[in-house]
């Protein structure tokens, strides 16, 4: 089982990766890879117990559920964000600092997450302490 050990060793479950996604992705393959050296590796005359398989598997079963489910709930916060950016197209907004000032033009979705382009040109980052108001009011 030294084989299962080397690559326990080399392959930190606590990955450095930018997303939570990519933590779990790397989990996940880390774990399929982990569990096919252990089966491959076994000793044929003593092989893994029926129950410890079993748990094994069911393991599987989770982290491959988790990320199913990971994997739906970005797709809804990318849908969440399609719609709030939307609904801002026509609006008033100045960003944090209240140094930018627009009518929003267009929006699009980045990692760091909504960013306004203004009809005068220039970007806001659409985050805590920006303003949006309704430019007729």
């Amino acid at each position: 089982m030294d084989t299962v050990a080397a690559i326990a060793a080399r392959s930190s479950f606590n990955t450095t990766a930018s997303t939570p996604a990519a933590n779990v992705t790397a989990d996940y393959d880390t774990f399929l890879q982990l569990l096919v050296t252990q089966l491959q590796n076994q000793d044929p005359l003593n092989p893994t117990d029926n129950a410890e398989f079993i748990a094994q598997l069911a393991s599987f079963s989770a982290v491959e559920q988790q990320t199913q489910t990971n994997a739906k709930l970005d797709l809804m916060l990318t849908y969440l964000n399609i719609g709030e950016g939307a609904a801002l197209i026509g609006k008033q907004i100045t960003s944090a600092d209240g140094k930018v000032t627009g009518v929003v033009d267009s929006v699009r979705i980045t990692d760091d997450g909504l960013v306004a382009t203004l009809a005068g040109g220039g970007e806001v980052l659409v985050q805590s302490g920006v303003v949006i108001a309704d430019p007729g009011a």
